[in-house]
């Protein structure tokens, strides 16, 4: 494992919006071939609110990253694809964090998914709803744009070189509470089927979840999360409904936990619960919590290399079945 001390450390704050790379890995990576962005639904999402839905998009504090965004509001859930420059058939399906309050993703690929397409991994963002506007899904608003995405490249593995049954999911804090939703709830019919691509498996091969939010019980539970999410006042029913360790079914995919022990955000006491209820359900699951670290990752090392959070989900990942080399990770 490397010396923490020598990794790169930034912290997402409360965004947990995805690192840019050093210098010299923007150098080693380049920027990538051609990206693709586009609407998930044809048409209008599912449930929309009468008035319908202003989306807003603000730039951040990032004054190296004009692509540094954060998106309070969202009316067209959109799916941001960096393709793999020599692809493997493997894909995975990020979701950025932001407290359900707001995503935090800019409008290119992101570091984290230009390292995936360096690797071989098609990589595609997912810019999803928050149910605080009103949308009829309500909590279930942001699960239904993951199942969409899902099917969606599944459906359409063909045109990305992807091998439809290889296709992983990584999440930042509150998306690593959407990561674990759509790891434990892919057969959930949380929406109506509006196209054939609707008839596709939403189950990951295997999911990642880092600084992960997971529990709406006090005294885990990640306030803004839990308020965006399930309204000022949930009752303790709907809190332990949307608790993701508590309904772990027998068919979750293999989970990787990653976490700071000084997260003052979102308390790692959310990945040690997740991981005993994988644990109780014999779901095959690895939990790292590194000392230090914050609300945050060491994604990349100064020098440009990948990482703890991303060498250890490689390892995880190709032992379960992703086609990522995990040589050297």
């Amino acid at each position: 494992m490397p010396n923490d001390r020598r990794l790169f450390l930034t912290s997402l704050g409360a965004l947990a919006a995805a690192p840019l790379l050093p210098a010299r890995a923007l150098a080693q990576a380049g920027e990538g071939p051609a990206f693709e962005r586009f609407p998930i639904w044809p048409g209008s999402p599912p449930g929309l609110p009468k008035g319908g839905v202003k989306e807003e998009r603000v730039l951040r504090s990032n004054k190296n990253n004009p692509d540094d965004f954060a998106w309070p509001h969202v009316a067209t859930p959109m799916l941001t694809v960096c393709p793999a420059t020599k692809p493997t058939g493997a894909a995975v399906l990020m979701f950025p964090g932001g407290g359900y309050a707001r995503v935090a993703m800019g409008t290119k690929p992101s570091a984290i998914s230009r390292w995936f397409a360096s690797q071989g991994v098609t990589a595609f963002e997912l810019l999803y709803r928050l149910p605080h506007d009103g949308w009829a899904g309500g909590p279930d608003t942001p699960l239904q744009d993951a199942q969409r995405a899902m099917r969606l490249i599944r459906a359409n593995a063909a045109k990305w070189r992807v091998d439809p049954a290889n296709v992983a999911t990584i999440g930042f804090s509150a998306g690593g509470h959407l990561c674990g939703s759509i790891a434990t709830r892919f057969a959930a019919k949380v929406y109506d089927p509006v196209d054939a691509a609707d008839a596709q498996d939403a189950r990951p091969l295997v999911a990642g979840m880092f600084f992960p939010v997971v529990s709406m019980m006090p005294p885990l539970a990640h306030g803004q999360s839990r308020s965006e999410l399930l309204g000022p006042n949930p009752g303790e029913d709907l809190s332990r409904r949307y608790s993701l360790q508590l309904d772990v079914p027998a068919a979750t995919p293999p989970i990787l936990l990653g976490h700071a022990a000084d997260d003052t955000v979102v308390d790692c006491g959310n990945s040690l619960a997740m991981f005993e209820g994988c644990r109780a359900a014999k779901i095959p699951s690895e939990l790292y919590v590194i000392e230090k670290g914050g609300h945050g990752a060491p994604l990349f090392e100064p020098d440009g290399r990948a990482g703890l959070w991303l060498t250890r989900f490689a390892r995880f990942a190709a032992r379960h079945g992703l086609k990522i080399p995990s040589e050297g990770a």
